[in-house]
């Protein structure tokens, strides 16, 4: 940054997104002493994922009490997995009751990011101009909706939308409705609607294993208990991370793992014991190993496709038609409504934004095969641009905000390098980035995601996109910062703190 842009100003910090890591990142940057900080939010109110998707039965797959802020516990879950509306609500609480909200920028899209002379230039779709020191992408991975290819989609005419797009004017009841796709989304849209539709047809291209996990309520009493013992929460918390390390986290980066097997019987149990038609279980019986696609957590999806009203449809879908979708057998189903439940596009991250880094390099040609980050956090020659859960990080196997906390930890060093003046610019360098992404595809290797299913976790090459080691390790990386693998540019002209 030159002296005469430095002068006077105080150091800024611009977030981008108010979902989770967002609003984490703005807490804790002004709780250690960063007062100029700003969330730009395209929504109209917090919680990114959580406040896009609202469809019927939306909930986390990840326990509520180590789904949550470790400095902000929660005694009022309703249940082990709690549905997506007391997620949003959570968040929109944590962030009311930190000062948060007063700092987001509802409504307001970053349509680009340009480094130079050392601070980011801002620019707002609105037409707006900003400059931060810093900028944090907390633009989230399940955030940009992924259509399928289904021929003539538009002739069908009756409702049909997104499930990260649910259009809560269109009623279910009395309506036929297809549901494409198999994955959590998929699952818990079937298991909510079944009984409240007249017919249902789940077009299934890919079977999926299904771990049977109750969902009970938690009762009055223990939520008065949580309320008034802190500590009881804390406890729950670090026990639901131990088990759900060391059962699902830990396993799937390890395909050998005699955990796995155990998982793998479990699951298979689950199908032999629930379906009772021998040829709807076979046509929802994986060809691939437990864990390869991410596995579904659900309680009753299995009682959910033996309903009277339900049908599960492997027969390839042809294309769409005013009244229906015809399938590769020549049938056509009929339908009044169509819901795609087809997942997210997971390489997007800060896109659709342009951002423009050192000398000119645009992160559409950094990132032309594929996108990458030293540990999901710093891309070479974007200097003092941190993304919290970026690619390659641990996504699908972990819990999202704990993940963030301990990535937000990792920065408020290298942040605090360049708010004293220390440092000027900070970005991971080449060197650094080449060597985790070349350990990264190595150890990939012995997961469970290679053994020979399709899922979202792979790239263009086969390659899992995420982190292929324990969450141990995640932590002790994320402990400190070594600062031998980052490009620390000399120091700068102090800005008011």
């Amino acid at each position: 940054m030159s002296q005469s842009r430095a002068s006077g100003r105080r150091f800024r910090v611009v977030i981008v997104g108010a979902g989770v890591a967002g609003v984490l990142a703005a807490i804790r940057l002004r709780a250690t002493g960063v007062t100029d900080v700003t969330v730009y939010e395209k929504s109209d109110r917090p919680g990114g994922t959580w406040q896009e998707n609202t469809y019927p039965g939306v909930s986390c797959d990840v326990p509520s009490h180590l789904y949550s802020y470790s400095f902000a516990p929660n005694p009022n879950w309703s249940h082990v997995f709690s549905p997506g509306e007391e997620i949003r609500a959570y968040i929109e609480d944590v962030a009311r009751s930190h000062g948060i909200d007063e700092v987001i920028r509802y409504g307001t899209e970053v349509g680009r990011l340009t480094f130079a002379d050392g601070v980011w230039d801002i620019e707002l779709d609105s037409g707006e101009c900003d400059q931060a020191d810093v900028v944090i992408a907390a633009t989230g991975v399940l955030h940009h909706p992924s259509y399928p290819d289904i021929d003539d989609l538009d002739r069908f005419g009756g409702s049909c939308f997104h499930t990260a797009r649910w259009d809560h004017s269109v009623p279910l009841a009395g309506r036929r409705v297809g549901v494409v796709g198999t994955g959590s989304s998929a699952v818990q849209v079937v298991t909510a609607i079944v009984d409240q539709v007249s017919e249902l047809r789940l077009f299934q291209r890919t079977a999926q294993w299904v771990l049977q996990v109750p969902n009970p309520p938690i009762d009055d009493d223990e939520r008065r208990r949580f309320d008034a013992d802190p500590q009881a929460i804390a406890d729950l918390r670090t026990h639901c991370a131990q088990i759900f390390e060391n059962t699902f986290a830990d396993v799937v980066v390890d395909a050998g793992s005699p955990q796995l097997r155990v998982l793998e019987e479990i699951c298979r149990a689950n199908l032999e014991q629930s379906v009772a038609d021998p040829e709807l279980r076979e046509r929802l019986r994986p060809d691939y190993r437990v864990a390869c696609k991410r596995l579904i957590v659900s309680p009753n999806f299995y009682e959910a496709v033996q309903h009277a009203n339900a049908r599960v449809v492997t027969e390839p879908i042809v294309a769409a038609e005013r009244s229906g979708l015809r399938t590769a057998d020549g049938t056509l189903h009929e339908l009044d409504m169509l819901v795609l439940a087809t997942g997210f596009r997971v390489d997007r991250f800060l896109r659709p934004i342009e951002v423009v880094g050192r000398d000119g390099v645009s992160l559409d040609d950094v990132w032309a095969q594929r996108p990458s980050a030293y540990l999901g956090i710093s891309i070479p020659r974007f200097p003092n641009l941190f993304l919290l859960n970026g690619p390659n990080g641990p996504v699908g196997n972990f819990s999202l905000i704990e993940v963030a906390e301990l990535q937000v930890n990792y920065l408020l060093p290298l942040i605090d390098l360049l708010r004293t003046g220390e440092r000027a610019e900070i970005a991971a360098t080449a060197e650094a980035a080449t060597r985790f992404e070349t350990e990264r595809v190595e150890a990939a290797k012995r997961t469970v995601w290679v053994t020979g299913c399709r899922s979202w976790y792979l790239d263009d090459r086969g390659i899992p996109a995420a982190w292929p080691w324990t969450f141990g390790r995640f932590r002790e990386v994320m402990a400190e910062p070594d600062l031998d693998d980052f490009e620390l540019v000399g120091a700068r002209a102090r800005s008011v703190p």
